[in-house]
Parts: structure tokens; sequence; C-alpha cells
């Protein structure tokens, strides 16, 4: 009986087996038949070697490519200075400051300027707590492992953001010079002060949810939550410092004139030394996962609760260029957002698709194209910079320079990219709307597309730092 069992128990192990085999796993010959093939390449020893004992980025440099790309630019927009986001996402908000800063150095012809991070750093993550609390306290009703509920308590708050950001924060709370607000070591390196401030959120978000499963009413939760967000404000103001209401400043032009000293508050500040219509800047997007000429509005994604989604006009590359150009050409700085760690030769601070060359190094073919890689999730937007000069040769681009966050590094504190890297990566350009033709601006009128806060294109500008 013990034989009959065991023969039963192999013919059984077989079958399973043979079925394992037919439904995809990898088996011996199969092995066998790999090793061979590698076995057989007489480069792939000497390539195994070289690559497993060295970086693969040094190697697959393409040294064909260098030389190729000068330095010079036929147009470019007056700005003074560099600027360095540390250990921070914060990239999205140095890229919209910079925007704005370079008007200011123009206007009041002064040798460089400065806007404070930390300031509008400190009023973003307050906002971005409470939009959180309230995200639970309109979802409370659904299980929590609801979708919409699970993406809020991965994402309860970050340091990192993008454009409708920054027009929001400072509509609300304008903006002040660096050296009255200036930076603190966890404005800089923000990883301890973000850790503590989505656990705290996390708890305080099921917190929220068990109130109303208790019967709580809406104002009974927000009355709790305004316990909350007053923890929230106590963790940023000490790791942060707390920011100014009202502060005197003065400043010396490149001339040595000196201006009178005055009295300001944040919002008059901006009113005086900006004062830009938030409202008149269009973001643009380049997805050719979606159909071009569209409006579309990503759910959730903005950093004030009253404040306005990311919304965006979806259109072909060259177009945004043609509106790039002419921005460029009127000495006006534009925030923009792309993949940044693609073919990006950092000591260089060049941006080029034939940077490197991995295709050769491993003898396999890396074929995706933008759509693909967006479909994937191979490819987003991680990094914004501030776009400030072209270099066009036959009417037509052929390289682009951004102003960077990274201080000194790359070339003097930019990134140059080749027109085809700008097609290949470029996500997201926010432009004045003045340089935007009126066939363009009527797609402002259609009614926007909405997108879940999951969408491939909702990745914030903030996971690449230096």
């Amino acid at each position: 009986m013990k034989k009959i069992t065991f023969l039963f128990l192999s013919i059984l192990v077989s079958i399973t087996y043979l079925n394992a085999q037919e439904t995809g796993t990898i088996d011996e010959n199969l092995l066998n038949n790999w090793r061979t093939t590698f076995q057989d390449d007489a480069g792939s020893k000497a390539m195994m070697n070289a690559v497993s004992s060295n970086d693969i980025q040094k190697l697959a440099l393409n040294r064909e490519n260098l030389g190729k790309i000068d330095n010079h630019f036929t147009h470019r927009v007056e700005t003074a200075g560099i600027t360095d986001q540390k250990s921070t996402g914060r990239c999205w908000l140095f890229t919209g400051l910079n925007v704005f800063r370079a008007k200011v150095i123009k206007e009041y012809n002064l040798k460089e300027f400065s806007f404070s991070h930390n300031y509008n750093f400190f009023y973003d993550q307050l906002e971005k707590a409470n939009l959180f609390l309230e995200g639970i306290i309109a979802t409370a009703d659904l299980p929590i492992d609801d979708k919409k509920v699970e993406w809020l308590f991965k994402h309860p708050i970050g340091d990192g953001g993008q454009w409708t950001g920054v027009v929001d924060i400072i509509n609300k709370y304008g903006l002040v010079p660096a050296e009255v607000f200036p930076e603190s070591f966890n404005s800089e390196n923000t990883r301890w002060m973000s850790r503590f401030l989505r656990r705290k959120l996390k708890e305080d978000g099921l917190v929220l949810r068990d109130l109303f499963n208790e019967g709580k009413k809406e104002n009974e939760l927000r009355t709790a939550k305004e316990k909350m967000l007053s923890d929230v404000y106590r963790i940023l103001a000490i790791t942060l410092g707390e920011p100014p209401t009202e502060f005197s400043w003065r400043y010396e032009d490149k001339d040595g004139n000196l201006s009178e000293e005055k009295t300001y508050t944040p919002k008059s500040f901006f009113e005086t030394f900006v004062n830009i219509d938030m409202s008149d800047y269009i973001m643009f997007m380049n997805d050719p996962t979606r159909e071009f000429d569209q409006l579309y509005e990503i759910e959730f994604d903005r950093h004030i609760f009253e404040g306005q989604n990311w919304k965006y006009i979806n259109i072909e590359a060259e177009k945004i260029k043609e509106f790039a150009v002419a921005s460029i050409k009127s000495n006006e700085a534009m925030y923009f957002s792309c993949d940044v760690g693609k073919q990006l030769d950092k000591d260089r601070g060049y941006l080029d698709v034939n940077n490197y060359d991995y295709d050769a190094l491993f003898g396999v073919d890396f074929g995706m194209d933008k759509k693909q890689r967006i479909q994937t999730f191979e490819s987003g937007s991680t990094h914004g910079m501030a776009l400030v000069a072209v270099d066009i040769k036959n009417e037509k681009p052929v390289k682009w320079l951004l102003e960077n966050s990274w201080g000194e590094s790359g070339f003097e504190g930019h990134l140059i990219m080749t027109d085809e890297w700008f097609s290949e990566y470029m996500f997201r350009v926010v432009i004045h709307k003045k340089f935007i033709n009126e066939e363009t601006l009527k797609i402002l009128e259609q009614e926007a597309i909405q997108l879940p806060p999951w969408d491939p294109m909702f990745s914030p500008d903030n996971y690449y730092w230096k």
C-alpha cells in the first residue's frame, strides 16, 4: 500500500512539474540554453568583468557625443545668482520663485536677490496637512481599503509639488525676502520633519474616521481637525521657525543706491515687488498617452483645500517650444519640469538622448518611446527648473538652458538640454498667456476631463534630489 501511495505521489509531482513547465516556469533546459548563449559570445566575459566591477553609467558614457554641444545661446533671460534646494524636494518652489526673482532683479537693478523659500514652505506644509485631513473627512463613509482612502493614507503630505502650489501659496500668504526668514536646518534637510508629519497625520486620519463611525457630525470632526492642525503648526514652528507677519526691509541696487527702509506684510511685499496676476499663467503638458488639444484636471492635486486642482492643456511639444521661445525673447523665464534623471551627465550639466549608450553596453535594445514610458510608469516628471535660454539656428531651436536649484553643480548651476531631449523628457511648462495664440487659449473654455489622483501624470516635482 505504501509503495502504491508513493508511486501515486511521484506521478502527481511529475504532472504538477510538467503543468508548471507549461504555465511559464523557468526550467533547466531554458537555463542551459541561456548559459550556452552567453558563454558562446566572445565578448560577454570581458563585459561581465568590466561592468560588474564598475559604475554602469560611466561605462555607458558615449564619448562620440562629448564636445558636440557648446555653452552659447542666441537668446537668454537676464538672471543673477544660483539657488540650492539642498536635501529636499522643494524644486517646484525654488523654480516658481526663481521665475519671479528674475523680474525683481531686473526691475530694481539688483546684483542679486532671493525670496525666502522657507517662508512659503512653512505654509505649504500647513495647508497640505489641512488638505489631507479634509480629504479624510470627505471620505470617512468609505471603507478604509477604498482606493481613494488608500491613496490619501499613502500620500498624507510631502515636500514636493508643482505650479498650482506656487500660485495658491503666494496668493494666500505673499512673499518675503530670504534674509527676513532664512532657511533652517530642517527646511534644507526635510527627511525627519516629513517623517514625523506623515506619522502624525496618519494617526489623526484614523482618529477622524473613528469619530465619524461614532456618529460625530461634520462640524465636530472639523473641531477635532483644528486641534490636530495646531499640533502640525507646532511641529513646523519648532523645525522651521515661526514665519513673520510683518517686517522692515531695504535694498541696495547695482549702483550702490540704498532704498528707503519700509515696513511690509508678506502680501504687501508681493504686491509691491512682484504684482503679477498669477491666473495669467497657463500650464502645458506633453502627454502622448492622451488626446492633444484637450483640457485636463487632476482630482485632489492641489496644495490648499480651497485652492485649484492641477489643470493643464495637453498639446504637442513643438507648440510648447514655439510659445517658450516667444517668452524667452521677451526676457521672461518659465516654470519647466521634466524627467531629469534620464540621460543626464551631471558633471557637465548636459541633458542629451545620446549621452549614454546602454544598448551597446549590454547588447540589449531599450526601445520604448515617450508614450510607452508613461504608460508603464518608466518616465514622469521628477524635477522642476526655470527655463531661461534657447539657442536658435536656421530658425529652429537646437538647445535650451535650465536654471537649476542644485547650487553651482552642472554648467555653472544650470543644465543644458538638446532640443531632442526636450521633446522626449519634458512634461510641464508654465507660460504667460500673452505668448499663447488665441486658438490654444480657447481650449481653456472646455470642460476639463477629470483624472484620478493616482494618474501617472500626478507625480509631483520632488523626488530627484541633487
